[in-house]
């Protein structure tokens, strides 16, 4: 016997599970189909985000900060220690409780918008009268019927072809959140963002990490002038990081793991690690979602065709976040997922691409939203730039993390910002400000004139914006 929907959300992730509570506000009899299970097989809703992704690396950057700190920086503040040590299980324990947390106020919130939680992988089983019929398969089959579907069943981690994950030796962002003990020496593959923060946490904690980079470039995503920043901060700090590479043969042996590369010379080189883990991308999760069924569209790389509205080829058949076009962030597909339940009620939802912030949470972070200088060269555009260094920030001075500046590009002629590019502390933070200014359309005086709080770390952001002028008063 189906149960019948207005709305079938499918995939619990930041897209499907806010989506759902979208449009269960607007009035939707609404389901969300979620499979993730907790280490007692329970349901654990909020997708790779809060399961292996946003939530824990978050929590073991934390720990690991709070150690790196201990160990190095109390010392310049009169605090001192003796027998530094780090318990890698508790603090493994603590990130699985922040995780726990985040699960469980996910199927609270199912609870208070009404929303019908359904455990289990959902999957389309035919088109029906006016709807379609979706099956789900956990530990009680369902069969559920609706009007309308939202697809966001997310991205996995893409593999090294002829080089599985085993989650022992060589690692998805998922086996990296579970090394049970700092690894002597750790490898990765690949400099984006998993890559440079779990390299950050292992080093933090005593690891030898070297980065193994087929671009040329460090960062081509990031401004050049914040990426060189990065780059600097990060070899100081002692990860070592190989451009230009061209990998080899992987090798798992009884001692670790060794991978042979080409380095950007030429040279034949071999890396013997404890650890490896390959961070190259990855790919939409559509498979066992039997979308030919439906005849629901997928491109070449297995993603659902959409229009700029989050619409399929198929009528009442919508897709958001990792496994359509577009960046795959967490905080894009929650957007998207507010904008298709909108859009389903007959309002109009909308995603501005231009105003969407980039992360990167290592120390120093790195944030950014909207365009790069070498993306503005690229176009021909008149631009300005002005940038402040945290190092001339009172507040930074008083963190004691003065590294990195903030960077501002505003339009030559009507002043407006086209970007802002932050290395430093609290970046992500700080780039909700440029967030803002630039979905009004602000200018960069509009952001000089305004007061900040002093001391803040804000100031740098107002100080930026005097520099297009070239006015800083701090600098």
């Amino acid at each position: 016997m189906s149960k019948t929907f207005d709305v079938i959300v499918i995939g619990g992730g930041p897209g499907g599970y806010i989506a759902a509570i979208r449009a269960a506000q607007l009035g939707f009899n609404t389901a969300c189909i979620d499979e993730w299970k907790n280490s007692k097989g329970g349901p654990a809703p909020g997708g790779t985000c809060t399961n292996v992704g946003c939530i824990p690396s978050k929590a073991l950057l934390q720990s690991s900060e709070h150690f790196e700190h201990a160990g190095h920086a109390f010392a310049d503040h009169g605090i001192g220690l003796k027998d530094l040590s780090i318990d890698v299980p508790k603090m493994l324990a603590r990130k699985d409780t922040v995780v726990k947390q985040n699960n469980d106020g996910i199927l609270y919130l199912f609870k208070k918008n009404k929303v019908s939680f359904f455990h289990g992988r959902g999957s389309f089983v035919k088109a029906v009268d006016g709807g379609y019929e979706v099956q789900v398969a956990g530990a009680t089959a369902e069969t559920l019927v609706a009007k309308q579907v939202i697809v966001a069943t997310g991205s996995n981690a893409r593999a090294l072809p002829g080089t599985p994950f085993d989650e022992e030796n060589i690692l998805s962002n998922d086996g990296a959140l579970r090394v049970g003990a700092v690894p002597k020496k750790l490898g990765l593959i690949g400099s984006g963002v998993i890559g440079l923060e779990m390299g950050s946490v292992w080093r933090r904690l005593g690891a030898e990490v070297t980065i193994l980079e087929g671009l040329p470039t460090f960062l081509g995503a990031v401004d050049e002038q914040i990426a060189k920043e990065a780059h600097k901060a990060f070899t100081k700090q002692g990860l070592k990081i190989e451009l230009g590479v061209k990998v080899g043969e992987i090798k798992v042996g009884k001692k670790g793991v060794s991978v042979a590369f080409t380095n950007a010379k030429g040279d034949a080189q071999t890396l013997d690690v404890d650890k490896l883990i390959v961070s190259i991308g990855r790919v939409p999760n559509t498979v066992g979602l039997n979308a030919e069924a439906v005849g629901l569209a997928l491109d070449e790389r297995g993603a659902i065709v959409v229009d700029a509205e989050c619409r399929t080829n198929l009528p009442g058949v919508w897709a958001v976040g990792d496994v359509v076009r577009g960046p795959m962030l967490a905080h894009k597909a929650e957007e998207e997922g507010v904008a298709v339940a909108e859009r389903i009620a007959g309002q109009h939802g909308h995603v501005n691409f231009n105003t969407i912030p980039w992360v990167i949470y290592t120390s120093p972070e790195i944030a950014w939203v909207g365009e790069t200088e070498q993306q503005l060269k690229a176009r021909g555009a008149a631009y300005k730039s002005g940038s402040f260094p945290f190092m001339a920030n009172g507040r930074a001075r008083a963190l004691g993390d003065t590294t990195g500046m903030v960077k501002m590009l505003a339009d030559a002629k009507t002043d407006e910002i086209l970007g802002v590019h932050i290395v430093g502390p609290m970046a992500s933070e700080l780039i909700a400000e440029a967030v803002v200014a630039m979905e009004f359309k602000a200018s960069s005086e509009d952001i000089a004139r305004i007061c900040h709080a002093h001391p803040s770390l804000s100031e740098s952001t107002k100080e930026a914006a005097l520099a297009v002028d070239k006015r800083t008063l701090n600098f």
